[in-house]
């Protein structure tokens, strides 16, 4: 469901781009690159009332889908990369913790380590 949405958002978003490109602006809009009057593109006066309600549809759904892809992706359950952390660090911290439980002695217990033993005098040498 999420993909589905997710490319319709990705081609109203390439719509949107293009009638916005097509409007005329101060610099005469992208029609006038294509070698022509940017009056003449869309037959006259009536380009601009049609671009104006093409780019208010466009920016409705543009933000329709936003919002609807921002629901979707909240309300969605863990993703992949938090399931596979769980495996890969639950997993490590419990065979750390297990494996750091049988091999250390118990902190209550006191230990008994034998003294240091003092270093041997180095020989005498005859000179």
């Amino acid at each position: 469901m999420t993909a589905f949405f997710t490319i319709v958002h990705i081609a109203i978003c390439g719509f949107l781009v293009l009638v916005i490109l097509l409007q005329q602006g101060r610099g005469g809009g992208m029609g006038a690159a294509f070698g022509g009057a940017s009056q003449q593109v869309f037959g006259g006066a009536g380009a601009g009332n049609f671009l104006t309600k093409l780019t208010e549809i466009a920016a409705f759904s543009f933000m329709f889908t936003s919002l609807l892809l921002a629901g979707l992706a909240s309300h969605h359950g863990e993703s992949k990369y938090e399931e596979a952390a769980k495996v890969i660090y639950g997993s490590a911290t419990a065979s750390a913790s297990a494996s750091a439980s049988t091999t250390a002695p118990p902190s209550s217990a006191p230990v008994n380590l034998p003294a240091p033993t003092p270093p041997a005098p180095a020989p005498a040498s005859s000179h």
